[in-house]
């Protein structure tokens, strides 16, 4: 089947109005262009774009090492016989190994093509340098008094006036939910004018969201001063003080490794080594009860100190885990670079004075102290869980920013295959060690041993079974987070699975529908009258899990998922659909050699712009594959005729 004809079948509207088909092709797939296959994950085998392979217990584990003098410089023209390679303690052997240098102006600009596309075709696949490392700034305005934002910024700025040719670099942002700001480039210029042109946003969740504000009195602490109150009323209001600001550290811990899952997701098939520098004033990991003897010396001690308890160690674990897997290693930059306590500045007016001053004091003393170990210990227990390194006490951002893209552009990658084969999800600790002396080494410390489709299908989430409504976990990562952040408007969008979709109107402008297309579920917010798209799916088979059913057959299961939003973010529609795929080898190997085409139908409001996230979720391992469509990308696309015969289908079921 040629080329124009695959792509015909994006554009073309199937006869059924739900249906997917698998197309043997003998030219390379169009969902995918022949990108680069991306490196080993750790806990999965790689296939080979276009390969359907079954899912096995065989896996390669990549660690990417990078060596530094006693000057911090990077070490190069090492050989894999300098390595010494341990995974709880035995030795593994190295099947792999490369070295990779900071990439040269020639380097950053062979990248592999973008899909050359028409109008009504979308991807999600990602170019990216052939070699070397990619390098993202996340500028971090949830956990960042304003003022140091605007520190950051110039620091930033000073960088790229002297950034190393051909560096490329990509800027995102978190407040919330994570945005992407800033492509990758290699162009300073580009970089420049987004930062000169966009300032930063206060935080909703930080006590001081500005920055430089001192110390105030508490409610609690006013109620202390005033003579000839009762010490349950100022015990009571010092519980709830400790449970909302318990609350706000929660609600910033898990928007931020909400963000960084996001970031792992759409990174997940840029091959290679990435480069994370994340500037941030961080959060506490654990949240726990202030037992200091200053603070119980206090009138109206909170009553029940334990109620304001929590930690993310569950979702902190995962995120540093998939993180891992993608190749990303984080380089956290504490955005409020060498700080004194602020008991002593100017802008405080805490009442230090009276019986209750001295005790005040010490504990706002102990208070700084132990706040700013707790941000430090994240962001080392982030770098180390990574690979990266933390820069927690510098005001020099534009040489720690350096720094980081210096030594993570230099770095050894080294492969293996476990000696313990079993998938029994346990920690596997990884040590790397090197023969010469007065060298010191960063790399991931370990993962978690998972198998790939560690989701059992009686526990999967379906996106149909799902709430709408973002759902909070209290225990790490669930399904129905992970669906969240896929699925959020104008989120980044993940590529565990690559996909591509042909979007078109099947009914005209001036001719609206009064209802949406079947199987369509419209919210409340929405309005008709309702205009018909055809969505058409190419999906490329390594991204979906296959696997031998009980009666021998390969089977695979999947969602199928199209969320409509309104231009300011309104969910209005959604369509989902679960596939089943169920046959022999002999059966799907020629038909799903080249992809997945899936038939979809959804409507929007006639009336204004709206959005398409249409995504693929396979249901065994939690993976996605994403792409974000406008209206008026497609209004204007003619749907074409497909070319005949039609192929024949496999037995997927729906």
């Amino acid at each position: 089947m040629s080329r124009r004809a695959r792509i015909l079948l994006l554009l073309a509207v199937p006869a059924a109005a739900t249906a997917c088909l698998a197309f043997a092709q003998n030219s390379p797939p169009p969902a995918l262009n022949n990108p680069p296959s991306a490196p080993a994950k750790p806990t999965t085998s790689q296939p080979t774009p276009g390969a359907v392979t079954l899912q096995a217990n065989a896996q390669l584990v990549v660690v990417d090492v990078v060596v530094t003098d006693s000057s911090h410089k990077p070490v190069h023209n090492l050989k894999a016989s300098d390595f010494t390679l341990l995974e709880n303690g035995t030795s593994q052997t190295v099947k792999n190994f490369e070295e990779h240098t900071a990439l040269t102006v020639a380097d950053a600009t062979r990248f592999a093509p973008m899909p050359a596309l028409p109008a009504g075709v979308f991807t999600n696949y990602t170019p990216a340098p052939a070699s070397g490392a990619a390098n993202i700034v996340l500028l971090d305005t949830l956990n960042t008094p304003l003022q140091d934002q605007v520190y950051v910024r110039q620091q930033l700025l000073v960088y790229l006036k002297s950034v190393p040719p051909g560096t490329r670099i990509a800027i995102f942002g978190l407040t919330d939910h994570l945005l992407l700001l800033q492509g990758f480039t290699s162009d300073p210029a580009v970089l420049r004018t987004y930062l000169e042109s966009h300032t930063g946003k206060a935080s909703p969740l930080l006590n001081d969201p500005l920055g430089g504000g001192g110390i105030q009195n508490s409610e609690a602490d006013d109620l202390e001063d005033t003579s000839g109150v009762d010490p349950t009323s100022i015990a009571d209001l010092r519980q709830f003080e400790a449970e909302e600001q318990s609350f706000e550290l929660q609600a910033r811990a898990k928007d931020t490794l909400d963000a960084f899952n996001q970031l792992a997701r759409y990174l997940s098939n840029i091959p290679g080594r990435k480069n994370l520098v994340w500037f941030s004033g961080s959060f506490p990991i654990d949240i726990l009860p202030d037992s200091s003897d200053s603070a119980s010396s206090l009138q109206g001690h909170p009553p029940n100190p334990f109620a304001a308890v929590a930690n993310s160690d569950d979702e902190f674990r995962q995120t540093t885990d998939l993180l891992g897997q993608a190749q990303v290693a984080v380089y956290p930059v504490n955005a409020h670079g060498l700080t004194t306590s602020p008991v002593f500045d100017v802008t405080t007016t805490r009442n230090y004075s009276g019986k209750k001053g001295n005790a005040r004091m010490t504990q706002d003393q102990i208070k700084f102290s132990g706040d700013t170990a707790d941000e430090h210990a994240t962001m080392t227990a982030m770098a180390d869980a990574t690979g990266g390194q933390a820069f927690v006490s510098t005001n020099d951002l534009t040489s720690a920013v350096a720094n980081a893209i210096e030594q993570g552009s230099n770095f050894y990658t080294l492969a293996y295959t476990p000696a313990n084969a079993t998938l029994d999800g346990n920690l596997r600790k990884i040590k790397v060690q090197i023969a010469r002396p007065g060298l010191t080494l960063a790399y991931r410390k370990g993962y978690y041993a998972d198998p790939p489709d560690k989701t059992t299908t009686n526990a999967i989430v379906r996106a149909s079974a799902v709430p709408i409504q973002a759902s909070v976990s209290t225990n790490g990562i669930s399904p129905r987070d992970t669906l969240r952040l896929a699925m959020t408007r104008g989120a980044p969008v993940p590529t565990d699975i690559l996909i591509k979709a042909g979007v078109v109107p099947l009914t005209p402008a001036d001719k609206p529908e009064n209802s949406p297309a079947p199987g369509n579920t419209p919210t409340s917010k929405a309005q008709g009258p309702w205009r018909r798209y055809s969505v058409n799916y190419l999906i490329d088979p390594p991204g979906l899990v296959f696997f031998h059913g009980a009666d021998g057959k390969i089977q695979a299961d999947f969602d199928l998922i199209l969320f409509v939003y309104s231009a300011d973010g309104v969910l209005l529609n959604t369509r989902v659909n679960t596939v089943h795929i169920d046959d022999t080898m002999d059966q799907l190997r020629p038909l799903l050699a080249q992809g997945v085409l899936c038939h979809e139908e959804v409507s929007a409001p006639a009336k204004g712009e709206s959005f398409f996230r249409i995504a693929v979720h396979d249901l065994h391992r939690d993976h996605y594959g994403a792409i974000e469509v406008a209206t008026s990308q497609v209004n204007r696309v003619v749907p074409q005729t497909p070319p005949t015969p039609a192929p024949a289908a496999p037995s997927a079921s729906k």
